[in-house]
């Protein structure tokens, strides 16, 4: 049970950060849906996730060394940050006051892409630790 308090506590982490990102930074970053800003910005705020959670893995797994670890954390991680933004998106003016309602459909777009990136990504780690055992003879 401790193992998924500890889960948790780095998915409500991460999903912290990625809220506070868009409340100060949003309004500069999301265009409406459909303009080639927008897709733009859609692209390099995708490969800035998947920079930064391939980062939050690797530190992940230092932390955390059982097996399957870092498929865990991914799991764990996307349900925690579904269930939030759900209640994020029930008061997004309140969370996200600077952002008008096509922003707030660019977020929507950018997290649907980001939570499969929060899930492929901490499975291809594990393939590639996986990989490497096998290679070592574990």
């Amino acid at each position: 049970m401790k193992t998924y308090l500890f889960t948790a506590a780095w998915g409500v982490i991460v999903w912290g950060a990625a809220t506070l990102f868009f409340r100060i930074f949003g309004e500069k970053v999301l265009f409406p849906p459909g303009t080639d800003a927008f897709t733009y910005s859609s692209a390099m705020l995708l490969v800035g996730t998947a920079i930064l959670l391939m980062l939050v893995v690797y530190l992940y797994t230092l932390f955390d060394k059982k097996d399957y670890a870092a498929i865990r954390f991914g799991i764990v991680g996307t349900m925690i940050g579904l269930v939030l933004d759900s209640f994020v998106f029930s008061n997004y003016q309140i969370i996200y006051p600077n952002l008008n309602e096509t922003q707030v459909i660019a977020f929507s777009s950018w997290m649907s892409f980001a939570y499969a990136l929060y899930l492929v990504i901490p499975f291809l780690f594990q393939q590639k630790v996986r990989q490497k055992q096998v290679v070592r003879g574990k």
